[in-house]
């Protein structure tokens, strides 16, 4: 089981608490993680990646274990932390400065 963390925004479209559990069978990886959690939460489909090309959306980043995968390729594997569930992958939404 993977822990993900959401921001507020997308929380409150899944109707979901702080942190989801998404199970995911053979290799951790950003981009087999975001499918697993667009077929457990459909409401999310567009929101987190691109619906044609699959790319991240701009104003979101990931982090795992204090490190920044956002710019990593998708089938880059996570960390065994996260992989276990001993530490979330978190999904943060960018801030803008004024």
């Amino acid at each position: 089981m993977i822990r993900v963390v959401l921001p507020h925004h997308l929380r409150t479209l899944a109707r979901v608490g702080d942190e989801i559990h998404v199970d995911l069978n053979g290799s951790a990886t950003v981009a087999r993680l975001l499918d697993a959690i667009e077929a457990k939460y459909p409401m999310l489909r567009g929101t987190i990646r691109d619906h044609v090309t699959q790319e991240r959306r701009p104003f979101l980043r990931f982090f795992a274990c204090a490190e920044d995968y956002s710019l990593e390729p998708p089938d880059t594997p996570l960390p065994d932390a996260v992989a276990s569930g001993a530490e979330p992958l978190l999904i943060i939404g960018a801030i803008a400065g004024g």
